[in-house]
């Protein structure tokens, strides 16, 4: 009696237990693959200040080109995106 119920419970485990935490598993993994809401906001927030710091840097360039021409022979070029 003891071994049918050992080999019931092994059986139980390989093809339902095994299976059942392996499924919870992907679908949370589904889950936290996508972007939530607020994730959305703070990378567009982040979009914006990185334009808009863009835009000061070129500006502050423009304005040393005309105040200190010789200026960028001190400084490397920087990467444009």
């Amino acid at each position: 009696m003891e071994d049918g119920f050992m080999a019931v419970a092994i059986v139980a485990i390989i093809f339902v237990a095994c299976p059942a935490v392996f499924m919870h598993y992907q679908a949370e993994l589904r889950k936290t693959k996508s972007i939530s809401t607020d994730d959305e906001r703070l990378v567009d927030d982040l979009w914006k200040t990185a334009q808009r710091l863009e835009r000061r840097v070129d500006a502050l360039e423009t304005i040393l080109d005309k105040e200190a021409p010789d200026w960028r022979k001190d400084y490397p070029e920087r990467p444009h995106a």
